[in-house]
């Protein structure tokens, strides 16, 4: 997941090199959305992995 969100930030990079706005705002809107599931799913395999030990 990470590595779409890594995606979306280049293309929104791209997007915004040749003057496309609105693409690239929506390209880091869909990046931050999926950098933040990616926060928040590896913070919770983290802890269960911790709880699965003891």
């Amino acid at each position: 997941m990470l590595h779409y969100a890594v995606v979306f930030f280049v293309i929104a990079l791209i997007a915004a090199l040749f003057g496309f706005g609105g693409i690239a705002a929506s390209a880091v809107g869909i990046g931050k959305i999926l950098f933040v599931v990616f926060a928040i799913l590896a913070v919770a395999s983290f802890l269960w992995g911790l709880v699965k030990k003891n």
